[in-house]
């Protein structure tokens, strides 16, 4: 097989905050008998690392960078242990990069969108963010990482559920779901989780997105409401709300700080207007939108158009054909700090045919 029709290698992104787990859920996934190998890159803050040395026996090669913090000086270490591992092609099936618990996960994936090399031969597959069930509560305080690990994800292993009650289980879901209400949620006990809810997830494959995860497309009216509608709730000092949601008894929390944003609608869009606005919204805010991604129904366009951004760096292309009886829908969807809520809004509206 040539270069050019190999496929790309999927890569994925684990992240999660100091002693959520994540090297328990890296060694499960390399010692579980699962017929692959895999590439593993580590990253570990410090000039020790330490990583090394908990990680269980196997066949994986382990690349440790220990020149510092992910976020800021290791993007273009990534980048040359990405082009040697292209040379080695065919000894592994897919790569994992474990980032310091003080990381921010952007700028990792940001890599698989700049770098001309690496985007030729890897794909970006998942973002897994492992969250400690008994200690998020207190690190979303204090921590501005480990906000941004979880509003980024696109799998969040909400791991240690056995250290915490079932009420306090239901505060941590309700705490994540204010910061990202469309990340595939699994809980765990020591990260024993189906390897398939975490790998080949192809949650930035374009020909997949919005298709990965039932509950994005499926969200009621009322639940992107609820989080957004400033007349909806009423928030106290602290900065949620008790009230039981339309008899769902959960109870929901607005953050302050991270937004989620949510905008569908079944009319058609002008694309003429739409393209031009995302790419002067995405240039103007990336810096605060962390994650977008939508689906668009342009007028008298036979198929589906998608996009996805991390931060200022978007892809969109036309997908699939819409199919027979298939509804024509756009979605977006936007995830950030500071989101330009109503100005987005009405963006959008702007974009929708109206004659």
């Amino acid at each position: 097989m040539s270069e050019q029709t190999s496929p790309k290698i999927p890569v994925t992104v684990l992240t999660g905050y100091l002693g959520a787990g994540k090297t328990t859920l890296l060694n499960r996934i390399l010692s579980e008998n699962h017929g692959r190998k895999y590439a593993v890159i580590v990253n570990e803050f410090g000039e020790i690392g330490i990583d090394n040395d908990l990680i269980v026996g196997a066949d994986e090669e382990i690349f440790e960078m220990n020149n510092g913090c992910i976020c800021c000086t290791v993007r273009g270490d990534l980048v040359r242990i990405m082009g040697g591992l292209m040379k080695r092609r065919g000894k592994f099936d897919a790569i994992i990069v474990e980032t310091t618990g003080l990381a921010d996960p952007a700028p990792v994936a940001q890599t698989f969108f700049v770098d001309d090399d690496v985007q030729t031969n890897a794909r970006l597959d998942a973002v897994v963010t492992v969250a400690d069930a008994r200690w998020l509560t207190d690190r979303l305080r204090d921590a501005p990482e480990a906000k941004n690990q979880i509003a980024f994800a696109d799998v969040i292993v909400l791991n240690k559920i056995d250290l915490v009650s079932k009420s306090e289980l239901a505060e941590v879901e309700a705490r994540i779901r204010a910061i990202n209400p469309y990340a595939r949620l699994v809980p765990a006990e020591r990260c024993d989780v189906r390897l398939s809810d975490v790998l080949d997830r192809g949650a930035f494959d374009l020909d997949r997105i919005l298709t990965l995860e039932p509950d994005f497309l499926n969200r009621d009216e009322h639940d992107h409401d609820h989080d957004h509608d400033p007349g909806h709730h009423h928030h106290g000092h602290d900065g949620h709300d008790d009230h039981d949601d339309h008899g769902h008894a959960l109870k929901h929390y607005h953050d302050e700080d991270m937004q989620s944003l949510a905008l569908r609608t079944d009319k058609p869009i002008e694309a003429m207007i739409f393209i031009p606005w995302l790419q002067q919204l995405i240039g103007k805010e990336g810096a605060n939108i962390l994650r977008s991604k939508g689906i668009l129904a342009f007028e008298g366009d036979d198929d589906r158009y998608v996009f996805q951004a991390v931060h200022m760096m978007l892809e969109a292309d036309h997908q699939r054909a819409w199919q027979d009886g298939e509804r024509r829908e756009s979605r977006l969807v936007f995830i950030g700090r500071k989101l330009p809520e109503q100005a987005i809004r009405e963006g959008f509206e702007r974009c929708i045919v109206t004659r």
